[in-house]
């Protein structure tokens, strides 16, 4: 029954999305942004799967992406990942993150979606263990 389905609420995991920094110059790169998954637990999560995706108006039209699966076996205690890059031209769409992993015997999936117009510098802030500036959502 529905009722014995344990809800589990993700807490201490966080999404970042980033402007791409150029290794060559170290200019912030106009064509691309970086997306990451931040791990800020004191221990470790596994079998941890991420399925991104795009979608809403862009160019006056109705507009999706395709859907990019993720799988890392391990993501350590306070550690960053990169996930995937994002072209500028995108950031007008809405960009969905859902993420589903085991801790502590114990299956957790959680979606994060940062709607048109949130990765924007009004809303930036410092990214934890990268030290830069971006858009998170906790």
């Amino acid at each position: 029954m529905i009722k014995d389905i344990p809800n589990l609420k993700v807490e201490d995991l966080a999404i970042a999305i980033v402007p791409r920094i150029e290794e060559a110059t170290g200019n912030i790169d106009p064509y691309f942004w970086e997306s990451f998954l931040i791990n800020l637990k004191e221990e470790s999560i596994t079998n941890v799967i991420i399925n991104t995706r795009g979608y809403g108006v862009l160019g006056g039209e109705q507009r999706k992406t395709a859907t990019f699966r993720h799988f890392f076996e391990k993501v350590e205690p306070l550690d960053i990942i990169k996930i995937e890059l994002i072209e500028s031209q995108l950031l007008t769409l809405n960009h969905e993150f859902w993420v589903s992993f085991q801790y502590e015997q114990k299956l957790y999936d959680k979606k994060y979606i940062f709607v048109t117009g949130s990765i924007d510098p009004t809303n930036f802030t410092t990214i934890p263990f990268l030290g830069r500036q971006g858009v998170m959502i906790r």
